[in-house]
């Protein structure tokens, strides 16, 4: 499902990208590197000396091998524990919203950096979309809340004012924090269900039998289309943080 709308959902790395200062030799570590296919592009595009593209799926990064060149490696590792230092620029793009603790999180990537070391990151910030809001709301329904533990997707992501004060703590000397609205035009609203199982559905496929899944799938579909009503075609609008910083 998230495959289906990858062009879609590429339009916030490169304008992340757009972000990074370009600078000779760099050393840059992608934290979420997925397929790889981005981190290909991010590679070649900056010239990089060495990039490492990081993730924690064993499939996805089965299919990262198909992107490899000269000074691009992938690694599978959790990204919420990396911890190897001395990069140029760490990179992360839609990766971050899945771990926890931004304040602790982002102290650590600070440390990662080299002298004169940039920091880029796009989070999704989506979370009071009824896409998301409809996926909490089923959580706490006894069907399913029993075999999910008690387990609702909160998304750790700050608004945009605490990242600035976060990265001003940190000791950046200088910054950029800027929110962006996607516009994704679906064929009708039913579009937006299979955009939701590609991502903010996951974390519940993930704890649920699939028979229990699919009927999640089905009470969220029919409670989410009454929410979003019947225009089509349908516009699916997404908000973004896109945030640089450089020491």
């Amino acid at each position: 499902m998230y495959e289906r709308f990858r062009n879609e959902r590429s339009r916030p790395f490169f304008d992340l990208l757009a972000m990074v200062r370009r600078q000779k030799e760099m050393r840059v570590v992608d934290l979420g590197c997925g397929t790889g296919e981005l981190t290909r592009e991010l590679h070649r595009r900056l010239h990089a000396k060495a990039t490492l593209g990081v993730d924690g799926s064993p499939a996805m990064l089965a299919r990262a091998g198909a992107n490899r060149l000269p000074g691009l490696q992938f690694v599978r590792a959790d990204i919420a524990g990396f911890a190897e230092p001395g990069w140029d620029l760490v990179f992360s793009n839609a990766a971050l919203h899945w771990v926890a603790d931004h304040g602790a999180l982002f102290a650590r990537l600070a440390s990662l950096l080299a002298p004169g070391g940039q920091l880029a990151v796009q989070v999704p910030a989506n979370h009071a979309h009824p896409t998301h809001v409809v996926a909490a709301e089923l959580a706490t329904e006894p069907t399913f809340a029993a075999m999910l533990g008690s387990f609702v997707r909160r998304s750790p992501v700050l608004e945009g004012e605490a990242y600035a004060e976060l990265l001003h703590r940190l000791s950046f000397a200088q910054q950029r924090v800027r929110q962006e609205v996607y516009l994704h035009p679906l064929a009708g609203p039913e579009e937006a269900v299979e955009w939701a199982r590609g991502s903010i559905l996951t974390p519940y496929r993930e704890r649920l039998t699939p028979e229990l899944f699919e009927a999640f799938v089905v009470r969220y579909r029919a409670r989410l289309l009454r929410r979003l009503g019947e225009a089509r075609p349908y516009l699916l609008t997404y908000r973004r943080l896109l945030l640089w910083a450089s020491r």
